[in-house]
């Protein structure tokens, strides 16, 4: 990987760690009008995943922090990102979807709390990229828990039946909500199940900025090589609760505090990825504060933006334009 390729990562790990902080700042000081599912120290993969498809690429983003680390990679704008969360006006939606995004400008149509949904809608444009003869991938992302889901399976058939441009990515966290993955999946990865549709799969540590961007380069190559889908998994750990506020339990019982705690010391994908590149005498310690500086300053300004916006006002007549009832 080149060093300026090296160095976009990093950039763009830095603004979405920033960024998802000030969410977080912003839904406890009652700023946001639904709720946030913070990304911590597992949102290296997110980063990776986008940071290297083009403009006209299709990005299904994982539910994770919103999409936030594979938006802000992807280039979107990200105060409208900010302004749909406090339900203003100048959000992507008008601020009609609180947590939801839609970015058809970036090849970006919208998300869902239906957890794998995106992997199905994600077929249609492989599909539509064959179709009309263009070398468009498809990256859909996911985390563990969409592939405890049957039309989980109906993608990953259909993708290998057609041949389509699809990266699956995989952001294995080990809990889906309050349920760890060894109780919901009979193997350790997620992965083991693209064989059996003739899928060629890679796994990755998740917390190694680097590694997730090369897996990135050669599922994106590979898709767009026309040689059919590639199902890349990232082990990364949500070392939180599901949403912000919520339990953090597994089952019934508390997960363990001790191994969080743990992570977040030792295996924090900024901290790694900074060591590495300086080490490597790719950035020094000066350059590394600056864009730090840089990435906090635009997740202030963009806060302070959507607070300055209207608030959304939706019309009676559009808030009842899909409202049905049985007569």
């Amino acid at each position: 990987m080149e060093n300026e390729q090296k160095t976009l990562l990093l950039d763009n790990l830095i603004r979405a760690m920033a960024f998802d902080r000030m969410m977080l700042r912003a839904i406890y000081s009652g700023s946001m009008v639904g709720f946030y599912h913070e990304g911590g120290i597992a949102l290296a993969p997110g980063v990776a995943a986008a940071s290297f498809l083009r403009e006209d690429d299709f990005l299904a983003p994982h539910y994770r922090a919103h999409g936030l680390a594979h938006m802000i990679a992807k280039g979107i704008d990200v105060t409208s990102y900010v302004a749909e969360h406090m339900g203003r006006e100048a959000g992507c939606c008008a601020g009609r979807s609180s947590s939801h995004f839609s970015y058809p400008e970036s090849r970006i149509y919208g998300s869902s709390a239906n957890i794998g949904a995106n992997l199905v809608t994600s077929l249609g444009y492989g599909y539509a990229a064959i179709y009309k003869n263009t070398d468009q991938v498809v990256m859909a992302c996911t985390g563990d828990g969409a592939y405890g889901e049957g039309r989980a399976h109906e993608a990953l058939l259909m993708a290998a039946n057609w041949k389509l441009p699809m990266v699956f990515w995989c952001e294995n966290n080990g809990m889906s909500q309050y349920s760890p993955i060894e109780d919901i999946f009979p193997k350790a990865n997620c992965s083991d199940l693209a064989a059996g549709y003739g899928i060629p799969a890679k796994v990755v540590d998740g917390q190694d900025l680097i590694a997730c961007g090369e897996a990135a380069l050669e599922a994106i190559a590979h898709a767009r090589r026309g040689d059919g889908p590639i199902f890349i998994e990232c082990m990364t750990l949500r070392a939180q609760e599901h949403a912000v506020g919520g339990l953090n339990n597994e089952g019934s019982k508390a997960r363990d505090a001790e191994l969080m705690a743990k992570w977040k010391a030792e295996r924090d994908p900024l901290e790694l990825v900074k060591a590495a590149l300086i080490d490597e005498g790719v950035i020094d310690s000066a350059r590394f504060d600056r864009m730090n500086e840089a990435a906090e300053a635009e997740a202030e300004q963009a806060l302070e933006s959507a607070k300055a916006s209207d608030k959304a006002t939706p019309a009676v007549d559009e808030l009842m334009a899909t409202v049905y009832a049985d007569a």
